[in-house]
């Protein structure tokens, strides 16, 4: 099976693996002569960001490393990369690793010239008019897990630590402009993280594909990525070897984040402020409250279920049998049932549940949140308890 190629949908793709030996040429495409590699402190003594420094320097581009962040990234973080970008004169960015590392990489490249704070370019109303284009530097993306798509995305979630709220910046020109996704960069990935990682991309093209409106384009790209996931994911966890599993899984990831431009929904509301405010991983969080939202939203995505079960060939019918799947799939990867493994307990949900009604992800859940239905969610997930309707 090929699994390397190009593309330029939704920006210009370099595919397959090996492709992260195309760094360089993605860089000068865009006119860096002195790139500043952003990534996490975990991955920065790791053989894989050695070889893509080395892989620059040897092609005679010299490159910067900036690592001083931590996962679910706060303000702070932007502004450390910022600030090193600016001192050492670097002209642009090459976001490398998971999540995190793509996001605060994307919004270092936004923030390297301007005059305002980050959090002026919130995503709400037309606050992305405020940004100084002309102060952006360009970005190169390499994801090095299998989940959030953050390399097509045209945000950052950036944590607003005296607020203990995730918020999204946003500007069209954060999308990077060239990405390298190399799934070979992804074998070394820890099973558990592969597992999360995993079912953060079915949440991204599971939660597009039911939030409401018309939107083919998203749809079909949404479907097509949970048959990946579908045929892959189990596969990578078992064996990380798998190289085909693992392209599948990174596209699947890339598709997912160019599907939710539809929308996501309250698997997302529910997970940003508990990421926020206890600090658990993201895809986890998705993975554990999928079927409690599921079970929420049944009476809104009845023929979606339907097309699905039918897509995806599973035994059985419409929604019972796609929420069979996602628990049966749950279990074979070890994720944990009940959010109390996430840090949720009770005293905390009213709070998760207002925080939840006000994310941005809610106003595109087939079935419309309040802290009220929110709180039931959270209550429902802490005992472990899919309440169907």
């Amino acid at each position: 099976m090929n699994v390397s190629g190009n593309w330029n949908f939704p920006t210009p793709i370099r595919f397959g693996p090996g492709s992260i030996k195309e760094l360089p040429a993605a860089c000068r495409e865009l006119g860096m002569s002195h790139p500043l590699l952003v990534t996490d402190p975990g991955l920065a003594g790791l053989p894989i960001v050695e070889e893509a420094l080395n892989i620059c320097r040897e092609a005679g581009l010299p490159v910067g490393l900036f690592s001083n962040m931590q996962g679910n990234p706060e303000g702070d973080c932007v502004d450390r990369g910022t600030t090193f970008l600016r001192q050492h004169g670097h002209d642009g960015v090459i976001a490398f690793g998971g999540g995190s590392a793509l996001d605060v990489g994307k919004a270092v490249a936004l923030m390297a010239g301007q005059k305002r704070p980050l959090w002026d370019f919130e995503d709400s109303g037309d606050n992305w008019t405020r940004v100084d284009e002309a102060a952006m530097v360009p970005c190169v993306a390499v994801p090095t897990t299998s989940g959030t798509g953050s390399e097509v995305g045209r945000c950052s979630v950036i944590t607003k630590a005296d607020e203990h709220r995730k918020v999204i910046i946003f500007h069209a020109n954060m999308l990077p402009a060239r990405v390298i996704c190399d799934p070979a960069l992804t074998v070394g990935l820890p099973a558990k993280i592969t597992a999360a990682v995993g079912m953060d991309a079915l949440s991204h093209n599971l939660e597009a594909f039911c939030a409401p409106g018309y939107h083919p384009m998203a749809d079909g790209i949404a479907l097509e990525g949970m048959r990946k996931v579908a045929v892959a994911l189990e596969r990578a966890y078992v064996d990380g070897n798998d190289i085909e599993a693992r392209a599948d899984m990174m596209i699947a990831s890339t598709m997912g984040a160019t599907a939710f431009q539809k929308g996501l929904g309250a698997m997302h509301s529910m997970s940003h402020p508990v990421g926020a405010v206890l600090g658990a991983h993201h895809g986890l969080c998705n993975a554990v409250f999928m079927p409690y939202v599921l079970g929420f939203n049944r009476p809104a995505i009845g023929e979606r279920m339907d097309h699905l079960a039918r897509f995806l060939n599973l035994p059985g019918d419409g929604f019972d049998a796609v929420l069979t799947w996602v628990l049966g799939l749950r279990h074979g990867l070890g994720i944990a049932h009940s959010s109390s493994a996430l840090g949720v307990i009770s005293e905390e949900i009213p709070l998760l549940a207002r925080m939840g009604a006000e994310d941005p992800t809610a106003g595109t859940n087939p079935v419309a949140l309040t802290p009220e239905n929110l709180t039931s969610l959270f209550e429902q997930s802490l005992r472990g308890e899919v309440v169907v309707l």
